[in-house]
């Protein structure tokens, strides 16, 4: 018996906020219960991290998986990381830019395999790498979308959702056999 919250990741755009979506969903996620798990930077990240925080009475916890800045330097980080909404900073070796999707030198590794379950928000190919990694590591995997193209290069077999609730029952039944699946 573990008293170990479940990691929910939230994987988007590291650009674009997506205000509407994260303002749903972030609350929902709170909840659940969940810890959330994002890249800690900005975009989506910031957004749904802000939202999940706010949230009245959560009891997880915000984590922000963190690139350095450079390689040579892995100890500084890139401007705007972690976001001011990051409550556990957790530091990596890997450049911000550089790697990309699922090459091994990638922090979405890192983001797909310290989660529990996964959410997709619109983005790029990095999320869309993501979604492609949780499904290829067995992680459950929804995206959170109004259109399957908001993510180019998404895999077609990946359920995709148009609400939070829809979000929540998926984790919900995902998550039913946690931490024994």
């Amino acid at each position: 018996m573990t008293n170990r919250r479940p990691v929910v990741g939230v994987m988007g755009s590291g650009v674009d906020p997506h205000v509407e979506k994260c303002r749903e969903l972030g609350p929902a996620l709170a909840d659940l219960g969940v810890h959330l798990l994002t890249g800690g930077g900005g975009g989506v990240m910031a957004e749904i991290s802000r939202a999940f925080s706010q949230a009245p009475e959560r009891e997880g916890r915000v984590i922000g998986v963190l690139p350095c800045a450079d390689v040579s330097t892995p100890k500084r980080l890139p401007p705007g990381y972690p976001n001011r909404w990051v409550e556990i900073p957790i530091a990596t070796h890997l450049a911000a830019r550089g790697a990309q999707g699922g090459d091994v030198d990638s922090r979405n590794h890192i983001n797909v395999l310290s989660s529990d379950a996964v959410v997709v928000l619109p983005g790029g190919a990095g999320t869309a790498s993501e979604a492609a990694l949780a499904i290829q590591y067995g992680r459950p995997v929804v995206a959170f979308l109004d259109r399957q193209d908001e993510v180019p290069g998404l895999p077609r077999d990946l359920r995709v959702v148009d609400s939070a609730a829809r979000v929540v029952a998926f984790l919900v039944s995902a998550l039913r056999d946690w931490p024994d699946r």
